[in-house]
């Protein structure tokens, strides 16, 4: 099983890893699960840094690979299939980050990583918190 990384569960990871669930803590310190940070994730962070909603996320931008290295997480692109879904999906959620995770999660077969509730009413989506 393959994991894919909600941004809120990265950026825990990476800056306040008690506030995960007990299975996404698990997850991460098991080094011999797969996990995948998609690069919408980079794109939300940039965004929330820019927008003043991330204020303390200069350094995390700035060395934002070597975060991921540290983590031992394979990047995800964003494809065109990938992007289809997301704007196709039947989903009232209207956040496009969140639209781009469940459909890479539900394109490549991976189980998000989130302690987002809205994910839950999307068929095909399986989650772990």
């Amino acid at each position: 099983m393959r994991f894919l990384l909600d941004t809120h569960t990265l950026l825990w990871a990476l800056t306040d890893p008690r506030r995960l669930g007990s299975s996404a803590g698990a997850i991460l310190a098991d080094r011999s699960s797969p996990i995948v940070v998609s690069a919408v994730s980079a794109w939300e962070i940039s965004t929330k840094q820019r927008l003043g909603k991330l204020p303390r996320a200069d350094a995390l931008v700035g060395a934002y690979g070597r975060h991921l290295d540290r983590l031992g997480a394979e990047r995800l692109a964003i494809t065109e299939e990938h992007a289809l879904l997301a704007g196709r999906l039947d989903w009232a959620h209207r956040d496009p980050f969140d639209r781009m995770l469940a459909a890479q999660a539900m394109v490549e077969t991976l189980t998000l990583v989130t302690g987002d509730t809205a994910f839950d009413s999307v068929p095909g989506v399986a989650t772990r918190w």
